[in-house]
């Protein structure tokens, strides 16, 4: 519990003010009780000075952790499943010992009423395009690790990609990737399957280019695991197209 109170007071840029700070801190309670004068609860002072790559990473992390909570209650129950896909990322990027400290403020988070879509004009504020891809893509795999994308979750990932200011044409094409049907190859390449094959072939190059994992490496290994997963599955499209 203590490495998350001094992650909060020195590891976070923007995150740590606004309703992302207010939400974190009432799920916190006593552990950030008095931290730089901020009151439990309340918004924090907004975006801090001294923004780095680590603070980068944390910001995506505690924005995960919040958008994560409305995904894993929109269907109305948390698998455990979910629990472990969750825990898996938070090792890859903090280890063991600071994932188990991470999950409790996440179990915290879902007893709690996010208010979403201020969360999400936040996010969209201050995170890179190329970052709010990679979290769409993270809620759709938390959402299908239980083998199944129920459809009151893929509701509410719409609404955070449209909050979070996700082209549709983007967000498709990853949900293509967990949410499969006839034409999801075509989807993932963002193009109509009765397109010439020189327009496909374009398709595939600008994608590359778009989802390269290069576009993610601020944020650590596993954003960069991910990606990597992401960009084969683009070139898996386009290897079945052919």
């Amino acid at each position: 519990m203590g490495y998350f109170g001094k992650f909060i007071g020195g590891g976070l840029g923007w995150a740590f003010g606004g309703p992302i700070g207010a939400v974190i801190g009432f799920a916190l309670g006593a552990m950030v009780d008095g931290m730089s004068g901020t009151e439990v609860g309340q918004p924090g002072p907004g975006p801090r000075m001294g923004y780095n790559a680590a603070s980068a990473e944390n910001d995506f992390t505690v924005s995960l952790l919040v958008l994560t909570s409305s995904v894993m209650k929109a269907d109305g129950k948390v698998l455990k499943s979910e629990l472990d896909y969750v825990k898996r990322f938070l090792v890859g990027n903090f280890g063991e010992r600071k994932a188990q400290q991470l999950l409790p403020v996440l179990k915290e988070l879902l007893t709690k009423e996010i208010p979403l879509q201020d969360v999400c004009v936040q996010i969209r504020q201050y995170m890179p395009e190329p970052q709010r891809l990679q979290m769409i893509q993270y809620l759709f795999g938390i959402s299908a690790a239980d083998g199944d994308v129920h459809p009151a979750e893929v509701v509410i990932i719409q609404s955070i990609a449209d909050y979070l200011g996700i082209e549709k044409a983007d967000y498709e094409s990853i949900k293509a990737m967990f949410y499969r049907d006839v034409d999801a190859d075509y989807t993932i390449l963002e193009v109509d399957p009765n397109v010439s094959d020189d327009e496909v072939k374009k398709a595939y190059r600008r994608m590359a280019v778009k989802f390269h994992p290069d576009k993610v490496a601020d944020l650590g290994e596993d954003a960069q695991k991910a990606a990597k997963e992401r960009f084969q599955r683009i070139q898996d499209a386009w290897e079945t197209i052919k």
